[in-house]
């Protein structure tokens, strides 16, 4: 088996492959093609009151690091307030979703593990050209639920109300 050797670099705070993805700017930090389809890393700015609808992933476990901002994470029966400095943890098969909190945007850095995460968000996003928070977009519900089944996600539910 040849193995794929991956050259160092680094990525100065707004570097990286950038996606507008459900009304959220998302910046690839590390994919598959870098880590041998090991995990994702991605830097995610949300905006005050967002959430996704109710999901859960069937290949990968979802990470935050949280770094500005609040949310609360609901995973399993449980509710997660978490703040910068915390890290939260989704894993593999467990429904999920999350509620940004509504002062101020939500900046994380999301990690799934295995990597894949990159190519639902390519396959349902659009390449950014700024970096500032749009006013989010209609999202065609249809798009999404076949991008999702695509790519090993199954969407449950409507995103939680504030």
């Amino acid at each position: 088996m040849e193995t794929t050797t991956a050259s160092p670099y680094l990525l100065r705070p707004d570097e990286g492959e950038a996606l507008w993805f459900l009304g959220n700017l998302v910046t690839l930090k590390v994919t598959g093609a870098q880590t041998r389809g090991a995990l994702t890393v991605a830097e995610f700015l949300n905006p005050p009151g967002f959430a996704p609808p109710l999901h859960r992933h069937v290949i990968e476990d979802e990470m935050f690091y949280v770094l500005s901002g609040t949310a609360e994470f609901r995973c399993a029966g449980m509710s997660l307030a978490a703040e910068p400095g915390d890290f939260v943890l989704l894993p593999v098969g467990l429904p999920h979703t999350f509620l940004v909190g509504s002062d101020e945007p939500l900046r994380v850095l999301q990690i799934t593990n295995p990597a894949g995460f990159e190519g639902f968000a390519a396959a349902v996003g659009e390449t950014a050209t700024r970096r500032e928070l749009p006013d989010p977009g209609p999202i065609d519900p249809a798009a999404l639920g076949h991008a999702a089944a695509q790519h090993g996600i199954e969407l449950l539910g409507p995103p939680p109300a504030a």
